[in-house]
């Protein structure tokens, strides 16, 4: 019971002397007073894990302590004492909220005995909240497939900003996850039980956009029939996901700031404006910033939702992630198609490995389907892949395909590959690219400049 925080209340000095003489034999840490009033302040104030408390007490007595410790939600491990021990007065301070109930006088082994067990229900409810938050972390980026180092570092990042309101922007390449990603940050955070709402903004037409996400009043335009909340209004104490924020018209680029701004909306043909509690996740695969300097995004928003920026590697920068992914689909799809596709043939797997991916994990997700439908054995094969997956070389068969006989031309064009290859694996790291390429960093820095590669 070491380090166990003990609140002993009770009006007999004598008791709480030799509570607190036993206890702190038993290594607890002890705070003592002598009235329910003092000890519901105390209880107020600080956090203990057992409090041992007499039923009657001059100001405040221990069952109306139960009761003003279940009116203010404090969560307590409440032990009654009494010396009118009754078993009628035990059910009804167990009804209260107490832990236990033991008899006046008591031994101290007895009292050793009733922490101890006390003691073993606070380290069973630690250990089940412990588990359930781990739990809730595996459930909220169960969607997401990754071994490697550079969706370790996402999921990092995802556990550590998802419990925060600021606005996430998510960037990447199309087919990385991206509302994967969105949807994981609402699964981990307070949120979880509200709505998570996603909207492309890119897929519908502008006349209908501003309606769609601000809502409209009746008679704003010619078939407003009625009140309409929009999707800021749906997504109420939850996340909204604005997917292809790069999309977005200008004119409701203004109206979507003054929401992340005030935390109001107001609908078309409204008057008045309603205050709505959403969180904004937005993603793009367009360069925002780019955007910015053409005049076609606004810079004041693009700074207001650039608070937390995520960018999702592509799948040929995790390569050693493909196998991971193979089987996780495969498995999705056996019980999807009801099929009972076992794994697959290592040829088949190099060439899943070999393949650029431009279409990224949801390409990968596709030909996998495509497979899973047409194996006729109980591996995935070669012949199951699509041709342009079979037919795909790489870079070295792509070098020597060409009709050039030039050691050195050839050289060149493989040695450029290569370390266009370990740049891309080492993230930018040049240091890092130039000790997997077995060259000096300084050596590196001049092929970087002769064959123009930019890091």
């Amino acid at each position: 019971m070491n380090e166990l925080r003990v609140l002993i209340i009770d009006d007999e000095e004598s008791i709480r002397h030799m509570l607190s003489m036993t206890l702190r034999k038993e290594g607890c840490s002890l705070r003592a007073v002598d009235n329910g009033e003092d000890g519901l302040k105390e209880l107020i104030a600080n956090t203990y894990d057992l409090v041992l408390c007499d039923v009657r007490m001059p100001k405040l007595g221990g069952l109306e302590l139960l009761d003003e410790l279940k009116a203010r939600n404090i969560d307590a491990t409440v032990i009654m004492m009494s010396a009118f021990g009754s078993r009628e007065l035990a059910i009804e301070a167990l009804k209260r909220g107490a832990y236990d109930y033991i008899d006046k006088p008591f031994t101290r082994d007895e009292i050793v005995l009733t922490l101890a067990k006390a003691a073993e229900r606070l380290r069973l409810r630690a250990e089940n909240r412990a588990l359930r938050a781990r739990v809730s972390r595996r459930q909220g980026l169960d969607r997401l497939i990754g071994q490697s180092d550079p969706m370790q570092a996402i999921f990092a990042t995802l556990e550590r900003v998802a419990s925060f309101k600021s606005t996430v922007l998510i960037t990447g390449e199309s087919g990385t996850g991206k509302e994967l990603a969105a949807r994981a940050i609402h699964e981990l955070s307070p949120r979880r039980p509200g709505p998570f709402v996603a909207i492309n903004c890119g897929a519908i037409p502008e006349a209908l956009l501003e309606s769609e996400l601000f809502g409209h009043v009746r008679g704003a335009f010619t078939d407003a029939t009625t009140d309409h909340d929009g999707l800021f209004q749906a997504a109420s104490g939850g996340t909204l996901f604005l997917d292809e924020i790069a999309e977005l018209p200008l004119a409701l680029q203004v109206k979507l700031l003054r929401v992340l701004q005030e935390g109001e909306v107001r609908r078309v043909g409204d008057t008045t404006s309603r205050p709505v509690d959403v969180r904004i996740v937005a993603a793009t695969l367009h360069d925002l910033k780019k955007r910015v300097d053409e005049g076609l995004f606004r810079e004041d928003l693009y700074y207001r939702i650039h608070v937390i920026a995520l960018e999702l590697p592509t799948l040929r920068q995790r390569p050693g992630d493909i196998p991971l992914l193979v089987r996780h689909f495969i498995e999705e799809q056996n019980q999807r198609q009801g099929t009972a596709i076992e794994g697959v043939h290592d040829e088949a797997l190099e060439v899943l490995t070999r393949y650029s991916w431009p279409g990224n994990v949801r390409e990968l997700h596709n030909v996998i389907e495509r497979g899973v439908v047409l194996c006729a054995g109980a591996r995935l094969a070669i012949d199951d892949l699509p041709a342009h997956l079979r037919q795909a070389q790489t870079p070295l068969q792509q070098v020597l395909a060409e009709d050039e006989l030039s050691i050195k031309k050839l050289s060149a064009r493989l040695e450029r590959e290569l370390i266009i290859r370990a740049l891309k694996r080492t993230e930018g790291n040049r240091s890092a690219a130039a000790r997997l390429l077995e060259i000096s960093h300084r050596a590196l820095l001049y092929k970087l400049k002769d064959y123009a590669i930019e890091a």
